[in-house]
Formats: structure tokens, C-alpha cells, sequence
């Protein structure tokens, strides 16, 4: 005897959610229906109207999968205008201050070390007498010179005379055209010798000059070798001398900062040690680049006037308001180029660039030459809208909210 559903038993109210009441008063209005029914085929009728609440259940949390997918792809990310957010570096550079001009005055000739007038520290003037070598057989060499030039000049004088002489006796027929000759040559060989015994007389003044070391430029001694007493060769080290009041400020820049380096419109030198900088202006970059720490020598040079030298025993620095050479210190310009920062790019395969937005998507821009952890120059516009928060989980092309 097949069981069949109670006809007057009412089923208990249920609570449904309201996205699941139709299918709930589809089920109410069924079950009459099921009560008449056999088992079998009410197991099958009951599975059924299980399935279709399932299904109404889904349906009513995510009724358009289309528009479901791309609410999850669009993303919400921070952008701002590049203008607000770019940055200008300052770069920075060891530097030091160094005389144009820094000479080795070496002895020219040699003898004994008589006296010195400068020593280490001290302020010279051009033509200041830095050392005096004994004298005593420059000035033999140049009285031997001065009678070798003597002689010569009587020979000559005496050769004219007789040349003269020489010249009237053919024109009364007394001497011979060959004697003639000969007279000339002889006048011809003693101008000769003159002009040897007074280069040699020049020679002999020159090296007498030379026993007297003098200062090529004003400047500093930096360095004094030269003892009285001790005899130098051609060639021995006496003085170290700074030419001051044209010094110049060398620095190594990296050659990819060079650019930025070129484009600055300001240049300051801080001594080190010092609150105070001074400002620079560029002379000239050198085209190499040096093997042992790949960088490019740059000169610079004072931007205030220079004065003229400075007296002895006064501060080079004082006298132009510099920094002395010698100094140390850093080279500090800015790059007026605009730079992205750092913190903004992002790698997306082999290229480190930024995110920008497109409209409602995001664009995916490469920065040829960028590097991790460094700000790099870009061209782009100011009103370039870049995503400065949420760009490290984007891909390019992704929806935006």
C-alpha cells in the first residue's frame, strides 16, 4: 500500500529570504499536487523543487556574471598630475680647490745653495727671489765669455782695417784680385767668430740669471726642498709653488649625471668644515672617461670677481673670497629637468616605468634608462595623470573605477 502525503496536514510557514519567496509560493502551491502522488515519483518531485531552490538561491546572489566580472576587474587607484608630484634631485659630487697653475721649480744649474727668501706657507709676488745658488763660477764663465767676445771683435776690427787697405792697392794696380779675395774670406771667418764669442756671452749672462730662483707667478709655497749649503744639479726639486687667486674646483661626476650636470643654471662648492658655499660657474667637461673610477673630470670657476694677487703673508682665500687651494669639499648643483620619483615606477617584465591613466584604463609607460631606487628625467606632459597609489597590483590595459 503506497504511503501518500497527509491531506489535511499544512505545512509549517517558512521565513525566505525575498529573493527566494516565488520559488517558496511555487513549492506552497505544488504540494497538494505531490500529496496524490506516489513515493517514488514524490522523492523525484521533492529532489527537483530542492534543485530549483538551490538554483534561485546562486541566482539571487550573482544574477549577471558578466557584470559581476568586471566590477572585480575595474580597480580603484590614487593618480595626480605629474606636475605635483615630479621632483627636481640635487646631485652631489667630491670636489677640490686646485691652483691653475702649480709648478716644480727645479735648479736650471748647479752649485752651492747660498740662501733661501720663501719658505712653506709663504705668500711670493712674481719675480720674488725664492733661492740663491753660489754665483762664483757662473760669473768666471761669463767674464771668459766677455774677453772670448773681446778678442773677437779686435780680430775683426783688425781684418776690416787690412781688407780696406786691401781694396785701395788693387785700385792703383799694388795687389792682386786673388789677395782681395782672400782678405774677405779672412773679414768673412772673424764676423763669424764674433757672433759665436757673443752667443757665448749671452749663454754665460743666462746662467748667471739662473743661480737666482725667482717666483714665475704670485702664488704659495707649498713645498720647500732646497737646503743652504748643499750643493744641486740641473735638475734637483727646489720649491712646490701654487699660483692663487685662479684656482679652480675639480670634481668626478658618473657620465649619466652629466647631462643633469651641463643643464644646472647654478653650481655651489661647500668647503668642508664649512656652512658657507660659493658659487661656481662651469668651464669645461672632459669627453673621456677615466678607467679607474668611470667618471668624467669637471672643472669649475669662481663666480665673483677675482682679485689681483694677494699681498704676501694675506689668505688667498681672503683676498677673493673663496676657498684657498688645497681645499675640500662637495659640489652640490640641481638637475632643472623634471625627475619621476623612485617610489612611482614600477617593473613590469625587463622595463621599469610608471602607470597612467587613460581615460578608465591603465597605461603602462617604459622610462628608457631608469634605475631601481633613483629619480629619472622625463618628458612627459605636466598634466599627465599618474597612479601614485595602487600601480604596483596593476597590469596594463586594467579597467579603473
Amino acid at each position: 500500500m503506497n504511503r501518500c502525503l497527509h491531506p489535511t496536514a499544512s505545512p509549517s510557514p517558512v521565513t525566505l529570504p525575498p529573493a527566494r519567496r516565488p520559488v517558496a509560493q511555487r513549492m506552497q502551491a505544488t504540494l497538494p499536487t505531490l500529496a496524490a502522488l506516489p513515493i517514488a515519483t514524490t522523492t523525484l518531485a521533492a529532489a527537483l523543487l530542492f534543485g530549483l531552490l538551490s538554483a534561485s538561491s546562486a541566482l539571487g546572489q550573482n544574477t549577471n556574471p558578466q557584470t559581476q566580472a568586471a566590477t572585480a576587474a575595474a580597480t580603484s587607484v590614487q593618480t595626480a598630475r605629474l606636475d605635483s608630484v615630479w621632483l627636481q634631485p640635487e646631485r652631489s659630487a667630491a670636489a677640490t680647490v686646485l691652483a691653475r697653475n702649480e709648478s716644480r721649480l727645479s735648479a736650471e744649474v748647479g752649485g752651492r745653495v747660498l740662501s733661501w727668501g720663501a719658505d712653506v706657507g709663504a705668500t711670493v709676488r712674481r719675480g720674488h727671489l725664492l733661492l740663491q745658488i753660489d754665483p762664483t763660477d757662473h760669473e768666471l764663465a761669463l767674464q771668459r765669455a766677455q774677453a772670448g767676445r773681446d778678442a773677437a771683435m779686435s780680430r775683426l776690427q783688425l781684418g776690416l782695417a787690412q781688407l780696406q787697405r786691401a781694396r785701395d792697392l788693387v785700385a792703383q794696380g799694388f795687389f792682386s784680385k786673388e789677395a782681395l779675395t782672400q782678405r774677405e774670406t779672412e773679414v768673412a771667418l772673424q764676423q763669424a767668430e764674433l757672433a759665436s764669442a757673443e752667443a757665448q756671452l749671452r749663454s754665460a749672462r743666462r746662467q748667471l740669471e739662473r743661480t737666482r730662483v725667482l717666483a714665475p707667478f704670485a702664488g704659495t709655497v707649498v713645498q720647500r726642498t732646497a737646503q743652504v749649503g748643499e750643493t744641486v744639479a740641473p735638475g734637483t726639486p727646489l720649491f712646490v709653488l701654487a699660483e692663487s687667486g685662479a684656482a679652480e674646483v675639480q670634481a668626478h661626476v658618473p657620465p649619466a649625471e652629466v647631462p643633469g650636470l651641463r643643464r644646472a643654471g647654478a653650481w655651489q662648492f661647500q668647503p668642508q668644515g664649512s656652512a658657507l658655499s660659493h658659487p661656481l660657474r662651469l668651464l669645461r667637461v672632459s669627453a673621456t672617461v677615466q678607467a679607474a673610477n668611470r667618471t668624467q673630470a669637471v672643472r669649475l670657476g669662481w663666480a665673483e670677481a677675482a682679485a689681483p694677487g694677494a699681498a704676501p703673508g694675506t689668505d688667498p682665500g681672503a683676498a677673493t673670497g673663496t676657498a684657498p687651494p688645497g681645499s675640500s669639499g662637495v659640489l652640490r648643483w640641481r638637475d632643472p629637468q623634471p625627475h619621476i620619483p623612485a617610489a612611482l615606477m614600477v617593473r613590469r617584465g625587463d622595463a621599469l616605468g610608471i602607470f597612467v591613466r587613460q581615460g578608465q584604463q591603465a597605461r603602462f609607460i617604459g622610462l628608457p634608462g631608469a634605475q631601481e631606487g633613483r629619480a629619472v628625467a622625463t618628458q612627459l606632459p605636466p598634466e599627465t595623470l599618474v597612479v601614485v597609489r595602487g600601480q604596483a597590483a596593476l597590469t596594463d590595459g586594467q579597467a579603473l573605477n
